[in-house]
C-alpha cells in the first residue's frame, strides 16, 4: 500500500462517523433546547446555538471529544449579570449549571472558567459558553477568574481562518489539524488544540507542498513537527481580536520523540519499505494509522 493510499485510510479512520455526528447533534441540541425554553418564548430552532471549536472548524476526530457550543442570550441578561455587585460573570455559570441540572439531574455538571461543562457517560461531552453578539459582529463570553470579567472573542475569525488555509492547500489544513490532534490524544501531549489549529495553518502558509497530495503526508507530518520544536515558547495572535496564543513548552519532548520516528518512517517510504513505514506511523499516531 503506498504513502498516499495509507495517509488516506489514516484520515478516513479519524473523521466523525455519522453516529457520531448524531450523538453529538442530540446532545447539542438537548442542552441548547434547554436553555432556549429557560430564556426565549419562542420555539426552539438552533438559531440560539453556534457551533465552535473543532464541530465548527471541521476539525474533530474520533473517539469523540468535546463538543463546544455557544449558547446566545437574550440581551436584557447581559445587564442583569453586568450589574452584579460581585462577579456576575460566575453567577452567569451557575445559573446555567442550575437550569441544566433540571434536565440533567444525574449528571456531574460544573462551571470552568468560561464555559458549563456537561460530561455525559458516552461519546461526546458538551461544552456551553453564554454569550451575546456585539455590534461588530464579535461575540461577548463570562470570564469568571479574577473576581470576573467579560471576553470578546471572535470565532467567526477563527472559522475563516482555517477555511481559507484548507481551501488554499486543497484540504490539508484540516487534516494535518486532525492528525496532529490523534497525535495529542495518543501520546497525551500538553498542548493546546488551538496552537496545533494556528501552528498548522502558519506552517502550510509556507510550506514548499502545502496544496499537494497525500503522497505528501509523510513529509508534511515530519516537517511540521520540526517547526512545531522550534517554535517552542512563542505566540501567535489569535485570529479577529488583540490577544496571543502561548504555546508554551511542556510538551517539547514528546514532539522531539514524534520527530525522530516521523524521520524514521520517511527514511522507510524512502526506501519503499513500507511494513516498517507504517510502524513508525503507528508510534506516532497509535491503532487508528492501520496497514
Amino acid at each position: 500500500m503506498s504513502t498516499a493510499s495509507r495517509f488516506n485510510r489514516f484520515v478516513d479512520n479519524i473523521n466523525l462517523t455519522a453516529a457520531d455526528r448524531t450523538d453529538a447533534k442530540t446532545k447539542y441540541d438537548g442542552v441548547a433546547k434547554k436553555l432556549h425554553d429557560y430564556y426565549y418564548e419562542t420555539a426552539y430552532n438552533g438559531s440560539t446555538k453556534l457551533l465552535i471549536g473543532s464541530y465548527g472548524k471541521g476539525t474533530a476526530v474520533r473517539p469523540p471529544r468535546d463538543v463546544d457550543v455557544l449558547f446566545l442570550m437574550p440581551y436584557e441578561q447581559y445587564a442583569r449579570f453586568d450589574n452584579y455587585s460581585g462577579n456576575g460573570q460566575s453567577a452567569l455559570l451557575q445559573e446555567i449549571r442550575s437550569i441544566l441540572k433540571g434536565r440533567y439531574p444525574n449528571t456531574d455538571i460544573r462551571g470552568d472558567g468560561q464555559v458549563v461543562v456537561v460530561p455525559f457517560s458516552g461519546g461526546h461531552t458538551v461544552e456551553v459558553v453564554p454569550a451575546w453578539k456585539s455590534t461588530t459582529g464579535k461575540y461577548i463570553i463570562p470570564n469568571t477568574h479574577d473576581g470576573g470579567s467579560w471576553k470578546t472573542v471572535d470565532h467567526k475569525a477563527e472559522f475563516a481562518n482555517v477555511a481559507d488555509s484548507d481551501k488554499r492547500s486543497n484540504g490539508n489544513t484540516r487534516h494535518l489539524i486532525q492528525m496532529m490532534k490523534v497525535w495529542q490524544a495518543e501520546a497525551n501531549v500538553p498542548i493546546k488544540s488551538l496552537v496545533l489549529e494556528l501552528r498548522s495553518v502558519n506552517f502550510l502558509s509556507t510550506w514548499q507542498h502545502y496544496n499537494q497530495s497525500a503522497t505528501y503526508y509523510d513529509w508534511m507530518v515530519r516537517d511540521f513537527l520540526s517547526e512545531l520544536i522550534q517554535k517552542a515558547n512563542s505566540y501567535c495572535t489569535i485570529p479577529g481580536i488583540d490577544e496571543k496564543c502561548q504555546y508554551g513548552d511542556a510538551w517539547v519532548s514528546r514532539a522531539e520523540t514524534a520527530y525522530a520516528r516521523a524521520q524514521n518512517a520517511c527514511q522507510y517510504e524512502s526506501d519503499k519499505d513500507e511494513r516498517l513505514a507504517a510502524e513508525e506511523w503507528r508510534k506516532i499516531f497509535g491503532s487508528q494509522y492501520d496497514f
